[in-house]
């Protein structure tokens, strides 16, 4: 009997110390803000203007979020490739920077439900048009591929056209305009990106393969174990999809191409 009890005991401390470890929302509730790492350079998702001011899609819908929770939004730049690392060590609440949901890292973070779904796909140098049909055609060493650092552009050039030649870049820009320059044949990356950057950052030496190759759902990021926040971002997200709020936001940056003025 005796150790039965001391088992109840030891089952209840465990609960009650797990009960007292407030997650990510939870925590935003009482400070009153809602810390959020992004790499603001995915177009349209999240990227800086003319005005030095963060704005796109995920950063809306991050905006309306906090505002549902009644706290403040605090975007926190992080590089692409440390956002992770950063996460874990308390820089900030949460990742929302057009992170996909895969595998891989879905054993070191969880993730909310997808808020949408882009593939990879690519901007090629102009003159290959008609050789090149396919991410399978440059699947040859005589091939040079980019993308951006930490990206699954760049797990997916590795892993799918592995024999060409690959070399990453810290932002897509860089990336895109080693193509633009010649110095690169193909620059792989998410599609919704690449149908803007083949117009604004192409200069006429572009062209896009629109066809995706991938299957990419894109989720916010959260440490492991924060299921009561994973619960809450999750009833927001089928809030918003039935109540006009999604459709309007992927409206104003998806459908309507004046936000690219107030780019650089």
């Amino acid at each position: 009997m005796k150790k039965f009890l001391a088992t109840l005991l030891l089952a209840a401390t465990t609960l009650g110390g797990a009960a007292a470890q407030a997650g990510a929302i939870e925590d935003a509730v009482k400070s009153g803000t809602l810390r959020v790492g992004m790499d603001p350079t995915y177009m349209p998702f999240e990227m800086t203007n003319k005005r030095g001011e963060i704005i796109g899609f995920e950063v809306d819908l991050l905006k309306d979020m906090a505002k549902a929770m009644g706290v403040k939004l605090e975007l926190v730049s992080t590089s692409y490739d440390g956002i992770i690392p950063a996460l874990l060590t308390n820089k900030f609440d949460m990742i929302g920077s057009g992170m996909t949901l895969t595998q891989e890292r879905n054993l070191r973070l969880n993730f909310s439900e997808p808020f949408i779904v882009v593939g990879q796909t690519l901007l090629i140098r102009k003159d290959l048009q008609g050789q090149i049909k396919t991410y399978k055609d440059l699947n040859d060493p005589k091939y040079r591929l980019t993308s951006k650092i930490g990206t699954t552009g760049e797990m997916i050039a590795k892993k799918l056209i592995s024999k060409a030649e690959y070399h990453g870049y810290d932002n897509e820009q860089e990336a895109v305009m080693d193509v633009v320059n010649g110095k690169a044949d193909a620059f792989v990356y998410d599609a919704p990106y690449n149908v803007v950057a083949v117009n604004k950052a192409g200069a006429g030496k572009l062209l896009y393969l629109a066809e995706p190759f991938t299957y990419e759902p894109l989720a916010f990021g959260l440490k492991k174990g924060d299921y009561d926040s994973i619960n809450w971002i999750n009833n927001y997200l089928q809030q918003i999809r039935h109540d006009g709020t999604y459709d309007r936001l992927h409206a104003k940056w998806f459908k309507d191409t004046s936000w690219l003025k107030d780019m650089e």
